[in-house]
């Protein structure tokens, strides 16, 4: 495989939100603004690409009936440094993300690459598989993000676009999470069947 598709694979093909459907719980619990679902996606990001590293470095040196709980225990070293960075350096989002941060341990995106792509190929296309999968991740959360604090709060980023109380209280919470996510997916499936 090569590095390019390598890389573009998660964004756009294997995209983990839109393509291939994992990472629901954050997705929806995170994306109430798009700076939450940029920093959920960016601390993913950073998780994927790290413990994909390692993993493939060390994948041969585990044994098979420990090799799921050795991952698990890599995933979280790097899970602890993204937790102790963002407490001690963005403090607001590191707060509205909550114990979303430490679950990113057991996200079946992070899970999945290292079984299904790191374990089984060599340092360099297992870290541009983590950041392809972890760039598609934090795009489809900020994009998820975007609207759902427009609608909700008439403000993208926090700057405001339209005057607030036109905004719709639902799409910040759960339900409107779920309308807006079924709408993009339809969106994505759509163009890939015209293409």
């Amino acid at each position: 495989m090569s590095h390019i598709k390598t890389l573009t694979n998660g964004i756009f093909r294997e995209n983990p939100t839109f393509g291939l459907v994992l990472g629901m719980c954050p997705t929806l619990a995170t994306t109430t603004s798009a700076a939450n679902g940029m920093g959920m996606g960016a601390a993913t990001t950073f998780v994927l690409v790290m413990s994909n590293l390692v993993i493939s470095l060390v994948a041969n040196l585990i044994p098979d009936k420990i090799r799921i709980p050795a991952f698990i225990v890599i995933i979280a070293a790097f899970v602890t440094i993204v937790d102790f960075a963002m407490q001690a350096y963005t403090q607001s989002l590191y707060e509205a993300l909550g114990l979303f941060i430490p679950l990113i341990v057991v996200n079946c995106i992070v899970l999945g690459r290292a079984e299904a792509f790191a374990s089984k190929n060599g340092p360099i296309l297992s870290m541009l598989d983590g950041l392809g999968m972890g760039i598609g991740f934090t795009l489809s959360l900020t994009i998820l993000g975007c609207i759902r604090e427009f609608l909700g709060s008439g403000k993208i980023f926090d700057m405001t676009i339209m005057p607030e109380q036109y905004g719709m209280l639902a799409f910040v919470l759960a339900p409107g999470g779920f309308l807006v996510l079924g709408l993009l997916m339809a969106i994505v499936n759509r163009l890939r069947k015209s293409n």
